[in-house]
Parts: C-alpha cells; structure tokens; sequence
C-alpha cells in the first residue's frame, strides 16, 4: 500500500481482536430460545490517517462471511445445526463472500491525549445490499498502533435478510442484530 507524506497506515490484527455480533431470541417460546453470538474470525480493516489526530481518517473493512463462529456453549450437533442455518440460509455465504464497510467521513473529539470519540459515517455492503451504516467508537493511538472499541446495531430486513425461525415459528430470531468490536492495528511503514 503506498500513501502520501504525512499518513499512517494502520493494519488490523484480526488475532489480537475481538469482533462479534449477536442475535436475540424472540416470539412466543423465546424464553426456551437461544440468543446466539457469533465471533468474526477473518477480516481486515485498514485505516489511514493524515496528521496528529483521527479527524478525516478513512476506514476500510472486509469480512469473510464464511468466518462466522459461534461462541457459545452448545452441543456440537446444535453448533453445526446453527451455523450451517446462519451461512446458508441468513447470509447465503456461497452467493455473498465477502462484507465490506467504507467509510465516508470520520469526526473525531479528543479526549485526552492519545485518545479519541468517534463518529464513522460508512456504507455497508451485506447480503448484496449497500446502505449507510455509522459507527461511534473511542480509539487510543499509540506510537505503533490503534485500538478502536464500540458496538453498533443494524436491522436484518434492510440488507434482504430474512430472519430465521425454529419451532414452527414459536422462536424467532429478531430483526436487530448487535455487533461489539475491540479491534486492534499496528502501524505500518509506508
């Protein structure tokens, strides 16, 4: 990656990171349901930066869709089950690989030295559909590296996603879904 005089490149490190999003049980036995949560395992984001703060940064990500674990203690017959409905029937993985955000704008508020609030105004490519998804975060720039932490939600029927059911119906996954991320980056020379 070559950038201009003056901008940091941060790489993210997907081992040191902690990404996941979580569905939440609903309907009339959702009491007996499972509200699942799902670890990202395979993504890469890369940020630039121009300058002493995070004003004006560009974000972008991409996630294999496949990626997906679940991360909750289940038998492995229902861990298979679950996964095998989330890629093939939720986010129809072998049709739609990858998930990509781009950012369109990043404002940023110091708050002390080093760190930072956040307001990441992006598109969100999922299941096929693009939409504008922003983000809050609080970041921490150290001399080699970026921590960026947060939670965001999004609505499954806006990105053509119908959510699923068990149970003839009895349980539902709900529309919103929450996703929480601590992602950390190192810098990178360029």
């Amino acid at each position: 990656m070559v950038s201009e005089p003056g901008v940091f490149c941060y790489l993210s490190n997907p081992s040191r990171s902690r990404f996941t999003v979580r569905a939440f049980a609903g309907g009339m036995l959702s009491v007996l349901g499972h509200s699942p949560t799902f670890s990202i395992r395979d993504f890469t984001s890369v940020v630039e930066v121009a300058g002493a703060n995070l004003e004006g940064a560009s974000l972008r990500m991409v996630v294999k869709a496949d990626s997906m674990k679940l991360v909750d203690e289940v038998s492995e017959k229902d861990r298979q089950e679950i996964e095998t409905k989330m890629r093939e029937e939720v986010l129809e993985t072998s049709k739609y690989p990858e998930i990509t955000y781009a950012s369109t704008a990043v404002t940023s508020a110091r708050i002390f030295e080093g760190q930072y609030r956040l307001n990441i105004n992006g598109k969100l490519l999922l299941h096929g559909v693009t939409r504008d998804c922003p983000i809050s975060a609080m970041a921490i720039v150290s001399e080699d590296g970026l921590r960026a932490s947060g939670e965001f939600a999004l609505l499954q029927s806006n990105y053509g996603i119908k959510p699923v059911s068990a149970a003839g119906g009895s349980i539902k996954i709900k529309d919103e879904l929450k996703f929480s991320f601590d992602i950390v980056a190192r810098k990178e020379s360029v």
